[in-house]
């Protein structure tokens, strides 16, 4: 992967200190929201593109998302990595959305991007050869992933994009570990059989 570029955030997010108490009781030092947000900014943004979200509403989804984790904060009790836990909340944030816009228009199914172009893109010095076909493989690999159905394509995006280990994957989406590796295979699978596909589709092409 060539760009984890952070996303500057779209307006300056509120200060405050909560605490969280671990399971053990013992008291840490205080979570600071702001710095949550700074820090987990641009993993939210990333993962709610990933997701399929509009390009048009990432901002309100996203803001969403920490409109939450401001709010329930002081439930976290560090059981999970504070990632771990910020993406159970995108996760149901993002599934509210696209019931919202399924009750507003029933036919919508959502034409926003699965990955991150950026992460396909590579050095900024290519030749016009090179950068259109890294540009391709990008639309290629977008379509390929958007045909995966959600539960694998959320595993696969996590485990290979993030690399997020499965255990933090099947605490984020509340799923055994057992479901993760099943979920994980058979998306990366999906994802070969999707390639194979389309290089035969290709191969068809130049010899039609």
């Amino acid at each position: 992967m060539t760009a984890r570029a952070a996303v500057d955030p779209p307006s300056p997010p509120p200060a405050g200190a909560v605490p969280a108490v671990p399971a053990s009781g013992v008291q840490p030092a205080p979570l600071d929201f702001a710095e949550v947000y700074e820090e987990l900014f641009p993993f939210v943004w990333r993962t709610v593109r990933r997701l399929g979200v509009d390009a048009s509403a990432h901002e309100d989804v996203c803001q969403e998302v920490f409109v939450v984790v401001h709010r329930r904060l002081p439930e976290f009790r560090g059981r999970s990595s504070l990632k771990t836990w910020v993406f159970g909340i995108v996760i149901n944030v993002v599934q509210a959305h696209r019931r919202s816009l399924r009750r507003k228009s029933p036919a919508h199914r959502g034409n926003g991007e699965t990955v991150d172009p950026e992460l396909l893109a590579g050095p900024s010095d290519l030749s016009p050869y090179e950068a259109m076909t890294r540009a391709e493989a990008a639309r290629v690999a977008r379509e390929l992933l958007a045909s995966l159905d959600e539960e694998k394509r959320v595993v696969l995006l996590l485990a290979e994009l993030e690399e997020m280990p499965a255990t933090e994957i099947a605490q984020g989406i509340g799923v055994n570990i057992n479901t993760v590796y099943a979920r994980l295979r058979a998306a990366r699978q999906a994802f070969s059989d999707a390639v194979r596909r389309h290089h035969a589709r290709l191969r068809g092409g130049r010899h039609g």
